[in-house]
């Protein structure tokens, strides 16, 4: 009887230690990143780094998308992501509703939106796409469909967009002929394939804007804000630091206000009130 009782007092006190174990267990945090290429593209540039941010904060991070950038919107409305990185645009959204808060942004640099066009295209000029059907990834992509649909318009020229879900789908699409034109980011355009880039050249760039903001859910505790934003900002002084910035074309983080979106802000954009961005 007694090895009986000893033998269950044994397993309980293994039961209660597993359940203690469980139960501090840290919380995994969502991290969103907009999708503008595909997503397994997302994954081998962002996952490497989200776990660089794991083992700097010692929090669980987990890479998150969605299957175009309507989808990925929707999720930012309902605060799904509890880190996310976004476009210009969808911050001075989402800062206002749910309350997405500012964390970092990539130093020392601008985003410009691009026109590309094929090589061998006789447009050689922005008003020559008057009256013509242009592929963009999405309604609300800022520097790929926003500014240069909003240049076209100011200039008197009229066009009609198709969307296409992502910007590899819109270099893809002009490179075999679909569309005399599409919009893109200089960055994007300089990761898609080199078959698909060496067909195209770039008619048209953009004014420079405050770059994508990783921001994060207002629920977000502090302490994780904190340690995110400092591994964020320390990246570049490691050499596997520098190695990931690389893939994502920047020299490095900086630490990031809600007010540095305000020249966005300023171009009074309407603000998204349905999928299509009207």
């Amino acid at each position: 009887m007694n090895r009986i009782l000893v033998m269950r007092t044994f397993l309980l006190t293994l039961m209660l230690i597993a359940s203690n174990v469980v139960g501090a267990e840290e919380p995994i945090y969502s991290f969103g990143v907009v999708p503008q290429q595909a997503a397994s593209k997302l994954a081998r540039v962002w996952s490497p780094i989200l776990e660089y941010l794991e083992r700097e904060t010692g929090f669980g991070i987990r890479f998150g998308t969605a299957r175009d950038i309507p989808t990925f919107e929707q999720r930012l409305s309902s605060a799904d992501y509890d880190i996310a990185y976004m476009n210009p645009y969808h911050f001075t959204v989402f800062n206002r509703d749910p309350g997405y808060q500012a964390l970092a942004r990539a130093r020392d640099k601008r985003i410009k939106g691009i026109l590309v066009v094929r090589k061998d295209s006789p447009i050689q000029s922005f008003a020559e796409l008057d009256n013509m059907t242009l592929a963009f990834p999405a309604p609300a992509a800022f520097a790929a469909t926003i500014l240069p649909r909003g240049e076209l318009a100011a200039n008197g020229n009229r066009v009609k967009p198709e969307y296409v879900s992502s910007h590899d789908s819109v270099y893809r699409a002009v490179a075999r002929g679909l569309y005399p034109a599409g919009g893109g980011v200089m960055r994007t355009f300089l990761s898609v394939d080199a078959d698909i880039r060496d067909q195209l050249r770039i008619l048209w760039t953009t004014d420079g804007y405050t770059p994508h903001a990783i921001a994060v859910s207002p629920g977000l505790p502090q302490e994780v804000r904190s340690a995110l934003q400092s591994a964020l900002i320390a990246m570049e002084q490691s050499e596997e630091g520098r190695g990931l910035l690389d893939k994502l074309k920047i020299k490095g983080f900086e630490a990031a206000r809600n007010e540095d979106w305000d020249d966005v802000r300023a171009l009074n954009i309407p603000l998204l009130l349905t999928s299509e961005g009207q």
